[in-house]
């Protein structure tokens, strides 16, 4: 077996070994490890915001997105000594401790792990019991499409907007949507849950023939699953400005709602790792507000 090419970089004091670069990760585009790093390095800046205060999980594809893929929870015994860790909830055999990437170098030595998508729970990993935030999981079964999705984002806002809270919208980077409305103020993962289900609910019950709060896959041909579920104090979501492992370097993207608008009236929401760049350096981080805005939800039910 050839020795792997190995790189040393150092960012902001740190040194992170980088290794294969050269490895093509996405074939159909040719797209290598190196500018999977590259585009890591670059949209550090912004996405460690999201995920620096979070236990997060990777889905690695060490063999590129034609070959396994596996997620890791559990941060790996062999990082550095600055990458930091904090517990989270685990498996059924209790707590383990996830990676936490607070800085620009510890983002790159993920990426160099081909850890092509980052997922991040609601809570924070000082306090894993509270979510500082809500998501709607828009999810179209074919034929529907993010187009659909959309359409279902701006109705879910409507009725938002009518309860005085504010929602951001972004591209799953796969086939559908999310909507996350931040809280940071204190609530549980339960009355998170119940009150996503209960939008969900309300968009099915006003939109039976697209829309479904129901998990079941044969619930789901044609119609939107608005997946309340994610707000479970286990799940995770696609970090935004992740990238995704499909055919091309998508990756999931922040938006305005008027481009939602212009996406439900069927215009493309479909953005890969060079327009996000180009889209942080003219619009900044779309998803910033999210960090900081104290709001409120209804009271749970009794």
């Amino acid at each position: 077996m050839p020795e792997p090419e190995v790189v040393w970089t150092e960012i902001a004091g740190r040194k992170v070994r980088l290794t294969n670069l050269s490895k093509v990760l996405y074939p159909l585009v040719g797209f290598t490890k190196a500018q999977v790093v590259e585009y890591y390095a670059r949209v550090a800046p912004v996405l460690v915001d999201h995920i620096a205060d979070r236990g997060v999980t990777f889905k690695r594809w060490p063999d590129g997105v034609t070959g396994d893929a596996f997620f890791n929870k559990r941060c790996p015994d062999h990082r550095p000594e600055w990458v930091g860790t904090c517990l989270g909830p685990g498996d059924r055999r209790g707590g383990i401790q996830y990676c936490q990437l607070s800085d620009v170098a510890s983002i790159v030595w993920a990426a160099n792990l081909a850890a092509l998508e980052i997922h991040a729970p609601m809570a924070r990993g000082d306090d894993i019991e509270s979510p500082t935030m809500l998501v709607f999981d828009l999810d179209p079964g074919a034929p529907a499409t993010i187009v659909e999705c959309a359409r279902v984002a701006l109705r879910i806002r409507e009725t938002l907007d009518l309860l005085g809270l504010d929602a951001w919208p972004k591209t799953s980077g796969s086939k559908g949507m999310q909507l996350y409305v931040p809280l940071n103020t204190p609530h549980t993962h339960e009355h998170a849950s119940e009150f996503a289900l209960a939008v969900a609910q309300l968009m099915e019950k006003q939109h039976p023939k697209e829309v479904t709060s129901i998990m079941a896959k044969k619930e789901r041909p044609g119609k939107i699953f608005i997946d309340w579920s994610q707000n479970s104090r286990h799940k995770t979501t696609i970090a935004p400005y992740s990238l995704r492992g499909k055919e091309r370097p998508t990756v999931s993207t922040p938006l305005t709602w008027d481009e939602v608008a212009d996406g439900a009236d069927g215009e493309p929401l479909y953005f890969e790792s060079d327009d996000v760049l180009d889209r942080v350096e003219r619009l900044g981080d779309l998803f910033e507000p999210t960090v900081t805005l104290e709001q409120q939800l209804p009271a749970p039910r009794s």
